[in-house]
């Protein structure tokens, strides 16, 4: 029994830290750190950028993400932008072709296959003539100086990779939207601070992040989660890896639980395929330990979920102490139903949604464990509803 108390513990304490003691240890040592500052000035001679976007029936969005980054404050001159569509089947390719029209530095490829994501972006990487890459979704929209705050950061030649500051726009009280903004938000916060500390971020926000054409890894065809692999690409190469507040971009957050868990499913399926490339990275000082304490801990996070819950059902037999803490686990796992039971009566609860939420997150990882030993043959995915 005392073996199976100190595994009980040991589970509990597991799933703290990722989520609890990890954060707060971060918040102690980064207070007071600065963030590279070793940047370009807008006097500087600014090197060549080029911004790839990869679009599956974006219609509703892509007007709108054009002006967003031609109304920015960077230099045409230094600018690019590169669309390919994968083989949509809306009005995405003829609102792209009215843009080019009107701006020589929007260069168009209408990609006749369907192939995914990564698979666009590799060939429009070749295709770029920037010595930086911002690779963006369409419905990722940018601030006035989202380009500049991106790329200042290189003109210090350790830094490989920069991150953005993902605002949410879009909440609505009926769904998990103010959840998924607490989370993504929770999210920044830690890979800003792991920034600051040992330019350590683990994986950039995939709808926006720059990265210099030289570091740039094609990604396999059939990975899942491309970001992730191309900012563990930039720690083999010894760069560091930074996630920047002032670069920020605006997104209409996911706000219904069933396309949000399939999309979690989808990025947990990549991130084991991504653990079993770069697991050599766990061993790597400060690096490993924002890998295990930041995203391994979590991804293992519903096995030790199952873990205390059996282990505290075997100890409760002899321990009134273990039958409370089965009965608060019970207690927790019914909290999604009873979520559902008020939602359909237009109740919203929010502490109720963010343990729905919670729940919801580990079971698409759990699932993902197991889609992930599955052989992958396809990196194509369907995106998530816009606007919902």
């Amino acid at each position: 029994m005392v073996l199976l108390a100190a595994f009980f513990w040991l589970s509990v304490f597991l799933i703290l830290h990722t989520y609890l003691f990890y954060p707060l240890l971060l918040q102690l040592l980064s207070s007071g750190r600065k963030n590279n500052s070793v940047c370009y000035t807008r006097e500087d001679d600014l090197p060549m950028v080029s911004v790839i976007i990869s679009a599956y029936n974006e219609e509703e969005v892509i007007a709108e993400k054009l002006e967003s980054i031609f109304a920015g404050d960077f230099p045409a001159d230094k600018l690019e932008v590169l669309i390919g569509s994968d083989c949509s089947d809306d009005r995405t390719s003829e609102i792209v072709s009215s843009y080019v029209a009107k701006h020589e530095n929007l260069v168009f490829k209408d990609f006749k296959e369907r192939r995914g994501k990564q698979n666009v972006v590799n060939d429009l990487f070749k295709e770029s003539s920037g010595s930086i890459l911002i690779l963006t979704d369409a419905n990722v929209m940018f601030d006035t100086s989202t380009v500049f705050n991106l790329i200042r950061h290189f003109k210090n030649p350790e830094i490989g990779l920069v991150d953005t500051n993902m605002i949410n726009k879009g909440l609505k009280r009926e769904g998990i939207s103010y959840q998924e903004k607490a989370y993504i938000s929770r999210e920044v916060f830690i890979k800003n601070m792991e920034s600051r500390l040992w330019g350590s971020m683990m994986g950039p926000f995939g709808g926006c992040y720059a990265i210099r054409k030289d570091d740039y890894s094609p990604v396999p065809p059939n990975y899942l989660v491309d970001d992730f692999y191309i900012n563990m690409k930039i720690f083999e190469k010894r760069k560091k890896a930074i996630n920047d507040l002032d670069a920020r971009v605006f997104e209409d957050v996911s706000n219904v639980l069933k396309d949000e868990f399939r999309r979690k499913v989808r990025i947990a399926t990549g991130n084991w395929q991504n653990l079993r490339t770069f697991w050599r990275l766990l061993f790597r000082k400060h690096i490993g330990f924002c890998f295990w304490s930041h995203k391994v801990l979590r991804w293992k996070g519903p096995f030790f979920l199952i873990t205390a819950l059996v282990l505290s059902a075997i100890l409760s037999i002899d321990s009134r102490f273990y039958l409370l803490l089965l009965a608060g686990q019970l207690l927790l796992l019914f909290m999604p139903l009873f979520d559902l039971l008020l939602k359909n009566l237009n109740v919203h609860i929010k502490i109720l949604r963010l343990i729905t939420h919670f729940y919801a997150m580990n079971l698409a990882l759990f699932i993902g464990f197991f889609r992930s030993w599955k052989t992958i043959q396809s990196g194509v995915w369907d995106r998530t509803p816009r606007n919902q």
